[in-house]
């Protein structure tokens, strides 16, 4: 894993090899930043699930102004964390929320987010699920992206009550979705 673009463009991230991780490739990521290259700067972006910090680390490197990091599991957090020192990454540039993402969804507040990245764990299918506890929060707004990693005969819906999947890319055994707030008639609000 390594950072792609930007500031720490060409940084290897600290390897860890664990049932739980499975790193976006480098190919997917490319493709994930290519559609998002001339808006994330300055953005404040949302990382659940974000293991040692792939996706959420090129956000930084790329101009990101504040990356929040969730995730569970202590290993990835520490991995997190050396990933962060070996990049100099300055201190108001991150938040670490060593949090399951269901419950940190449920206690989202209305901070709004510009970009929410999704990689869960393959090995437990709950990309919908995670989806439909995000549709009921918050923390999007009509200009918000949000994408997904998930594998490909995994269940996702292409539209949830307040989201709707407007793009999708297909990497053989995965699939990246790109989600944006519904557009409201005037009657809805």
């Amino acid at each position: 894993m390594r950072i792609i673009s930007g500031k720490y463009k060409g940084h290897h991230l600290v390897p860890f090899k664990g049932d739980h991780l499975r790193p976006t490739t480098d190919r997917v990521k490319e493709a994930l930043f290519n559609k998002i290259q001339f808006e994330i700067e300055g953005s404040l972006v949302l990382d659940i699930f974000s293991g040692t910090g792939n996706l959420g680390l090129e956000a930084i490197s790329r101009g990101a102004e504040k990356v929040v990091f969730v995730d569970e599991n202590p290993r990835s957090i520490e991995i997190l964390k050396k990933n962060i020192e070996k990049l100099k990454v300055e201190k108001g540039c991150y938040e670490i929320v060593t949090l399951d993402a269901f419950r940190f969804l449920k206690k989202a507040t209305d901070r709004k987010f510009g970009f929410i990245f999704i990689d869960p764990p393959f090995t437990q299918k709950m990309a919908h699920d995670v989806m439909e506890a995000l549709d009921k929060t918050n923390i999007f707004g009509p200009e918000t992206l949000i994408s997904i990693e998930s594998q490909k005969k995994e269940r996702m819906d292409i539209e949830y009550s307040r989201l709707t999947r407007f793009d999708f890319r297909d990497y053989g055994d995965k699939v990246l979705s790109f989600f944006k707030a519904k557009e409201l008639s005037n009657e809805e609000g």
